[in-house]
């Protein structure tokens, strides 16, 4: 049965510029409703901008660190597939000689490491709230980038503590990361989640920092 015409739904108007008399009309028209890849690519820049200007100092101010989230960009710390028994019997050497069992390594932070393109969201600390086995992000004049490597020694020297990390994936230690201060030091990861760092590996390697 035809329903009377005054019920019937009407077409929805589609909206147009000449709807908007103001520019900021136009401009909001432009942001939200315009269907091409300048506009797609307008919305990407104030995502962008309002994540690194806004969200991302806030976030840094709530967590007590410069560094609050982290995209990871290598593989040092992916243990590629392996289980932890797995992984464990094939790198368990160095461990072992650094007084380090698997006991005490399966009750480390994410023991079954992570892979490039994921995140990390990062705490500011104290150096006494840092433990072994900890992932700690720090920055070093050898690298462009913080570092996202586990802590595997701590000790202390005249009244200062230091630390030492080595990547899960790595089969030793490089230089720089054997003796660590506290300066020098970002926060330690307190939550992770995959994929989400895989736009700031692209955007390296579009740049060519990779």
């Amino acid at each position: 049965m035809k329903l009377p015409k005054i019920f019937a739904s009407k077409p929805k108007k589609k909206c147009t510029y000449a709807d908007h008399p103001t520019w900021y009309g136009k401009v909001w028209h432009f942001l939200a409703h315009e269907d091409s890849w300048a506009s797609l690519l307008a919305d990407a820049v104030i995502i962008f901008l309002i994540g690194k200007f806004l969200i991302f100092p806030g976030l840094g101010f709530a967590l007590n660190t410069d560094y609050p989230a982290v995209g990871v960009i290598s593989s040092s710390m992916d243990h590629h597939g392996k289980d932890f028994d797995e992984w464990w019997s094939a790198n368990k050497g160095w461990y072992e000689q650094h007084n380090i069992s698997k006991e005490q390594f399966e009750d480390f932070y994410r023991p079954n490491g992570f892979k490039k393109g994921d995140a990390l969201l990062v705490k500011g600390v104290s150096a006494e709230e840092i433990q072994l086995g900890d992932i700690i992000v720090y920055a070093t004049p050898h690298k462009n980038q913080p570092i996202i490597h586990r802590v595997v020694k701590i000790t202390e020297e005249n009244g200062k503590i230091k630390f030492s990390t080595k990547g899960d994936a790595n089969s030793g230690q490089i230089f720089f990361e054997k003796t660590i201060i506290y300066e020098q030091i970002q926060g330690k990861a307190i939550a992770w989640s995959p994929l989400l760092g895989w736009p700031k590996v692209i955007a390296m390697a579009v740049t060519g920092q990779t």
